[in-house]
């Protein structure tokens, strides 16, 4: 077995894109940063998407009680948004306060600008100690205006590659303190169905 640094180091490449979670619940809206999401089927009249949100994550409790989330797929121009989404709590700050979106059809926030969105109403979802992965159906997509033909979109490597050098120590100090958070919770999974709270 190789040492767990480089087993993660391998496991980053089967991260996703980076990409903007929103959900809300009642009046409370919020949006995050994630780099696990996946495509879920392969069925194009059956399209699916599969996102992995940490329990200490403001937004997991959001989507677990609404069952309902939007993902956008971000540009590679997009920095600004991924570290305003992503280096701060909805606990310290309104994230949403000063980022341009409308409501969308399945009632949460959708971001005028990003590459595409895909509202999902949550149809199952797996503990995975740690997270939870949430199994959505997408019921409605679009863009922002003419943002979907503008630009490439934002993957993991590509961010980690050209993270503007001040934000780096935050980034990793972060992420360490995800890491920290989710290792003792990684051990205890729950096997148990997800039943929607609505």
């Amino acid at each position: 077995m190789l040492p767990p640094d480089q087993v993660y180091q391998l496991l980053r490449n089967l991260t996703s894109p980076v990409v903007a979670i929103t959900s809300a619940q009642g009046d409370e809206k919020n949006g995050m940063i994630i780099d696990s999401a996946i495509r879920a089927s392969i069925v194009p009249t059956i399209p699916r998407i599969g996102i992995f949100i940490h329990k200490f994550n403001h937004s997991h409790g959001l989507i677990d009680e609404s069952g309902r989330f939007c993902l956008h797929l971000l540009r590679t121009d997009q920095y600004d948004l991924i570290h305003h989404l992503g280096f701060q709590s909805r606990r310290a700050v309104d994230k949403l306060a000063t980022v341009p979106h409308h409501t969308g059809r399945l009632g949460v926030p959708i971001l005028d600008e990003c590459y595409a969105h895909f509202e999902c109403r949550v149809v199952n979802a797996m503990d995975t100690g740690s997270s939870t992965c949430f199994l959505g159906d997408v019921e409605a997509t679009g863009h922002g205006g003419t943002s979907m033909r503008k630009g490439d979109v934002m993957t993991a490597a590509y961010f980690r590659a050209n993270l503007p050098k001040e934000w780096k120590a935050s980034y990793e100090r972060l992420l360490k303190e995800a890491q920290g958070h989710a290792e003792e919770a990684s051990r205890n999974i729950k096997r148990e169905a997800w039943v929607p709270k609505k």
